[in-house]
């Protein structure tokens, strides 16, 4: 992680027949096109891959949950609940539809607690959305048995483990519908994009039509497609796809990278007494794109990310101080510090937020060190890495 390491002839191919037919818009134009759907292929391609029977594409990650909730009918005054570590986009996809955004306790897994879950949940409740932070997931069977109980749509936001599986099925196909992000920085990627699957015809029928103005994409005269209900525009673009459907075909060689480098890492990890990884569920695979572990307390793993980072482990995080990830930091949200007004629903829940206790979410992102998995490093530079991420954690564990 991330794709964008290895950019090469694939990509170029692909993005050469968008610039050879003339056509970037990924609808109409039939004629100038030459048989090129980028877009459509990339789908096809994602739902094989996903093990799903539909994929709809659009232009970002934080498109793909508005575009998923939506599809699933949740809007104005319904309740949706997320983590506490997650990236911004969640929550802000949430408010863009008028729903409410709950926030939540996480588990040593960095991801929702499904107990936490449970007590979160009120007549308003529509959704529950974990977010699979890092590479890893939630204890997504506990999960589905609190949404089947109470009648509410899982929702995966897998826009960070792409490639990773859950009870023998692909992340994001495990719940009623899943979301990728596919930005610059992920483990494939289109420079902007976001995917969403689901086995669900009604959502997906949904999202088609949603993401691009209503358009019901009957027939073939897009001036003569009608309008079944509102949508804007969500679009992907063919230069955009085509990226995405040389990347999504290297997939599998990626993670088998990721792999490789993060257990030459967590090896070194294994030696030392006081470190802990975070908590995979059982019969879940993580995709490897990063490294998670937990020190003994706060003020060693602020000390270990620095250290790290000043020894040259470059990409090495303190999430618990980021202020794009976790809630510390979202005085925004929490305040509501909008440009428009916003609803007296969203005020009553979103405000109260700012008093609820998180102090378990805070017991483990204190404690958490991330580093990146890279996919262009050298055997020499994996190696030199792992001995480092040793000496430097062995050095500030001796002394602590």
């Amino acid at each position: 992680m991330p794709g964008f390491e290895f950019f090469g002839a694939l990509e170029r191919a692909e993005v050469q027949d968008v610039l050879d037919s003339g056509v970037l818009m990924r609808y109409g134009f039939d004629g100038m096109r030459q048989g090129h759907w980028k877009a459509k292929e990339l789908e096809q391609a994602l739902a094989k891959r996903m093990q799903t029977s539909f994929a709809h594409t659009v232009s970002s990650g934080t498109a793909a949950l508005t575009v998923a909730m939506a599809s699933a009918g949740i809007g104005a005054g319904d309740e949706v609940i997320l983590p506490t570590f997650t990236f911004v986009a969640s929550f802000e996809a949430v408010l863009s539809l008028g729903a409410i955004p709950v926030l939540v306790d996480i588990d040593d897994t960095l991801t929702l607690a499904p107990e936490a879950v449970e007590k979160a949940i009120t007549k308003r409740t529509r959704a529950v959305m974990p977010v699979h932070m890092c590479g890893s997931m939630a204890d997504l069977k506990a999960l589905k048995a609190i949404c089947t109980k109470h009648q509410l749509i899982l929702i995966e936001d897998a826009c960070q483990a792409i490639g990773g599986s859950y009870d023998g099925k692909p992340l994001g196909s495990y719940g009623d519908i899943g979301c990728f992000s596919f930005d610059f920085v992920k483990t494939i990627t289109c420079g902007e994009g976001g995917g969403i699957i689901t086995n669900n015809k009604d959502f997906y029928t949904h999202a088609d039509h949603y993401s691009d103005h209503g358009h019901d994409h009957v027939g073939t005269d897009r001036g003569a497609e009608k309008h079944p209900f509102l949508g804007y525009n969500y679009r992907i673009s063919e230069l955009h796809a085509a990226v995405g459907l040389a990347q999504v075909k290297r997939l599998d060689d990626f993670l088998a990278i990721q792999k490789r480098h993060y257990h030459i890492l967590e090896a070194s990890l294994k030696k030392l007494e006081g470190i802990t990884l975070r908590r995979v569920p059982d019969g879940g695979v993580q995709n490897y794109s990063f490294l998670n572990f937990f020190l003994p307390t706060e003020t060693l793993a602020r000390k270990a990310q620095k250290e790290l980072v000043g020894a040259g482990v470059d990409a090495c995080f303190y999430w618990f101080d980021n202020n794009w990830h976790y809630h510390t930091k979202w005085d925004h949200l929490k305040e509501l510090h909008s440009l428009g007004p916003v609803s007296e629903e969203i005020k009553k829940r979103v405000l109260n937020e700012e008093t609820q206790n998180f102090t378990a979410s805070d017991h483990w992102m204190g404690r958490t060190v991330s580093c990146l998995i890279k996919l262009s490093w050298s055997e020499e530079e994996v190696a030199h890495r792992a001995t480092t991420l040793h000496r430097v954690l062995d050095t500030i564990l001796t002394e602590a």
